[in-house]
């Protein structure tokens, strides 16, 4: 007898696993669920694309496998093999040159990806706004916050209440737009992310997302506390060593500074900040061999 599609309610915990940043947990439970799914598939190699675990991605999903497979596919892709970047951007510039009522979410979300990684947020922003699934807007937030946008990102909020105010989705997006208001609402997320802890179970996602609210109430030590939690689950990951860097400077222990300073270059040379940072080393190191004394005198003491 053939097997069933998964039902939405089947696939809740799955989502909401993958929205809180537990991917290992959505990519478990939708293999223990057996019935077949286009949107199950879909979570789990997004689960796998989150752990940077590109290889499975690729190898799983052929160039004959369904449409919004090729999106993912196309992440993944973008994500493994930085030489291709610039392709992959054109791929998906011809793809959405011709307006469509019928392009699939995750075609949007898969481009907007892109795009927000090229630090090209009007793209990003132009594509998402075709779209009006919640985690479309929820993107669409995330970009405008990125852009300094938070009055824009407040209207696009409100749409999603209106959706469905209850949703894990804009329940972050409301958490998203009280860090960025900052003051008294730190408090405000700093609960709604442990709710989802309560709820669920704690994620580097959440962790690192209380750990900011923490620090913007100037709760040092408490943010501290979250962020070591969050290295004992991924000892590597890039907001949970950036965020450690500030707490840790702010609790003035130099130690842990240059050693999570350190894990940072070996596992994110290429990031933006450890760029920044090589560069600005190297030029301090240039400046004091360019003005430091050819023949220093000597210092006698009598």
């Amino acid at each position: 007898m053939a097997r069933k599609d998964a039902s939405s309610d089947d696939l809740f915990e799955i989502r909401n696993s993958f929205y809180i940043g537990n991917y290992q947990q959505c990519i478990n439970g939708a293999t223990s669920l057996r019935a077949k799914s286009l949107e199950k598939d879909l979570l789990v190699y997004r689960s796998y694309i989150a752990q940077k675990r590109y290889r499975i991605v690729l190898d799983e999903i052929s160039s004959g496998d369904a449409t919004s497979l090729q999106a993912v596919r196309k992440l993944a892709e973008y994500f493994a093999e930085p030489a291709k970047k610039e392709v992959i951007v054109k791929y998906f510039d011809d793809k959405l040159a011709t307006p469509s009522n019928d392009l699939e979410d995750i075609w949007v979300i898969a481009a907007a990806t892109v795009y927000y990684n090229e630090e090209n947020y009007e793209a990003a922003l132009k594509i998402l706004h075709t779209a009006d699934s919640l985690e479309c807007k929820a993107l669409q937030i995330q970009t405008l916050l990125k852009i300094n946008r938070p009055d824009v990102a407040k209207k696009v909020y409100q749409q999603m209440q209106e959706k469905d105010d209850d949703a894990t989705l804009t329940q972050l997006a409301h958490a998203w737009l009280s860090i960025e208001i900052g003051g008294e609402k730190l408090q405000d997320a700093y609960y709604i992310f442990q709710d989802f802890v309560d709820k669920f179970s704690s994620s580097v996602q959440l962790l690192n997302s209380q750990a900011v609210c923490n620090i913007g109430q100037q709760k040092y030590e408490d943010a501290d506390g979250l962020l070591r939690e969050a290295l004992e689950k991924n000892s590597t990951n890039y907001d949970t060593l950036v965020n450690l860097i500030t707490a840790s400077q702010h609790l003035e222990k130099g130690e842990n500074v240059n050693r999570n300073l350190s894990n940072l270059k070996d596992s994110h040379p290429d990031s933006p900040l450890i760029t920044d940072y090589v560069k600005k080393e190297n030029d301090f190191d240039r400046f004091c061999s360019q003005y430091a004394p050819s023949n220093p005198t000597p210092i006698v003491f009598s």
